[in-house]
């Protein structure tokens, strides 16, 4: 999709991402997001500075302001879904049902945590929809920037490539 045509809007896939703090991968994920047509959210505080010359590396022309939205805490992330009635997916390897078995719908936010630390307890306890990516046992975790590819790719393909 070319950005300079598309217009996001609320019936778009969206990746939140959770307090992020590894620039390297919010960068990939921006590119990808971009790549692929998705809003991206930001939900502050944010471990490092967009200035800063890891991010710069790997994000190179593809960050644009105007295609990553911020919110200034979780609780103004999670006003503004309500407001617009956004469905809140999360991803997290805590969870007990697989994103193969689930409908992704237009308009949908898919939330992913930090790379140290995930999202707090709290969050788990607001949001109804939690999915994980199965994967070997005695694994912890896929690298987010791999975990956002795979879930975008899967969330565009129901929503939009069908």
């Amino acid at each position: 999709m070319d950005r300079m045509t598309h217009k996001y809007t609320l019936e778009d896939i969206k990746i939140a991402l959770f307090e992020p703090d590894i620039p390297q991968n919010t960068a990939a994920i921006i590119r990808t997001c971009a790549c692929l047509g998705a809003k991206l959210e930001i939900i502050e505080p944010c471990g490092f500075l967009l200035s800063d010359k890891r991010f710069k590396r790997v994000v190179m022309d593809y960050f644009h302001k105007e295609d990553v939205k911020s919110y200034q805490s979780i609780n103004d992330f999670f006003k503004a879904k309500a407001k617009d009635s956004q469905r809140i997916i999360l991803m997290t390897t805590k969870a007990s049902v697989s994103y193969y078995s689930f409908k992704f719908k237009k308009g949908d936010t898919i939330l992913f945590g930090r790379e140290s630390a995930g999202v707090p307890e709290k969050i788990h306890k607001l949001v109804k929809n939690r999915l994980k990516i199965p994967m070997e046992k005695n694994k912890r975790s896929l690298n987010i920037a791999s975990s956002v590819a795979i879930i975008l790719a899967e969330s565009l393909k129901q929503v939009r490539w069908i």
